[in-house]
């Protein structure tokens, strides 16, 4: 193979990388501002009152919003939590659940793609939310 030939196609896959790159920071950073609007709006809200509703009924949960993200943590057992945050690891940016929970010796843990933060509603919160309680309340 000519040594052109090799440059030109080495050339062009660095020039295809950069962009790739470049459209990928500009994805991530608009889902960030998606995510942080989501947060404040949406999420957090609903985190909220999953937690009084949770309190009323002696279930005594907390809400914080570490930064990026925000977890509904029970006061009893803190390996027992349910939280979202935005991973900007892939090609497309999704607003990931999360959840955790001590079971016997050692903790449960579930992970979830949620959906795109300028996407969500605040019904697919509260499902997430509820699928993720669900161990937690059955006790």
């Amino acid at each position: 193979m000519e040594i052109s030939e090799v440059k030109k196609r080495v050339l062009g896959t660095i020039d295809r990388a950069k962009r790739q790159a470049a459209d990928r920071r500009t994805r991530a950073d608009a889902a960030s501002r998606a995510y942080d609007s989501f947060l404040q709006e949406i999420a957090v809200p609903i985190f909220k009152q999953v937690a009084n509703v949770l309190r009323a009924e002696g279930l005594v949960f907390s809400v914080f919003t570490p930064g990026g993200g925000v977890r509904l943590v029970s006061e009893r057992r803190s390996e027992d939590y349910v939280e979202m945050t935005l991973d900007t690891a892939g090609e497309q940016p999704f607003v990931k659940g999360h959840s955790s929970r001590g079971r016997g010796g050692g903790i449960v843990e579930a992970e979830e793609a949620v959906g795109a933060p300028d996407l969500l509603t605040e019904e697919d919160v509260l499902a997430f939310v509820l699928r993720s309680i669900e161990p937690f309340v059955e006790r």
